[in-house]
């Protein structure tokens, strides 16, 4: 006799939609996924997939705030085990380069929205003010390392803010294309990491 499966619940039916709809969008396009891919892959059926996202563009911002509520849980956690606050900007832009699941995907579903932010008002809104968010956070944290000496404290933390973002996009640009840059990588931090804290490697 075989064992049937827990049904799920509805939050986590959610989840399991929320989960697949990253790694689609992530890995294809905003324009080319559909609800019925994502909702079979999250085992689910469509009208299941709309109780809980309305339209497709619903469901593809609420799996962009998912990814950042998630690399910023993991921002906190990277930094909350770094002791040296010279570190902490390093240690961020590392676990985002390294992170295989969702916690990776904020730029990757940045690059995705670029092409429909253009046509789509609603979605160009929505990605100016999350990328203002996540500038405020890396700035934050960057006000937070030169009260504590970890920065030197004439580096202005809105423009280092944008320049760690940056990187993180050419990370995704570089893994799109196959990995022009990934060698690099490595001295790029060690580059920042002078400008930043004035210590070498």
């Amino acid at each position: 006799m075989s064992a049937t499966r827990p049904r799920l619940t509805a939050e986590e039916r959610r989840a399991a939609v929320l989960e697949c709809a990253c790694q689609i969008f992530s890995k294809g396009s905003y324009r080319g996924a559909t609800t019925a891919e994502i909702a079979r892959a999250a085992g689910v059926t469509e009208p299941v997939l709309y109780r809980h996202f309305p339209s497709k563009r619903e469901l593809y911002l609420a799996a962009l705030t998912t990814a950042w509520a998630e690399c910023r849980e993991m921002w906190e956690v990277a930094i909350t085990e770094e002791t040296d606050p010279a570190l902490w900007v390093t240690v961020m832009g590392r676990s985002y380069l390294a992170a295989k699941d969702k916690r990776g995907h904020v730029a990757n579903l940045w690059v995705q929205a670029l092409t429909e932010a253009s046509d789509d008002p609603e979605i160009r809104r929505y990605i100016r003010r999350h990328m203002r968010e996540v500038h405020e956070y890396v700035a934050a944290t960057i006000r937070r390392a030169q009260e504590q000496g970890g920065i030197l404290s004439d580096r202005d933390p809105e423009a280092e803010a944008w320049i760690f973002i940056s990187i993180g996009l050419l990370g995704t640009v570089s893994k799109r294309l196959g990995g022009v840059v990934e060698d690099d990588f490595p001295k790029i931090f060690a580059s920042r990491r002078q400008w930043m804290t004035g210590l070498a490697e």
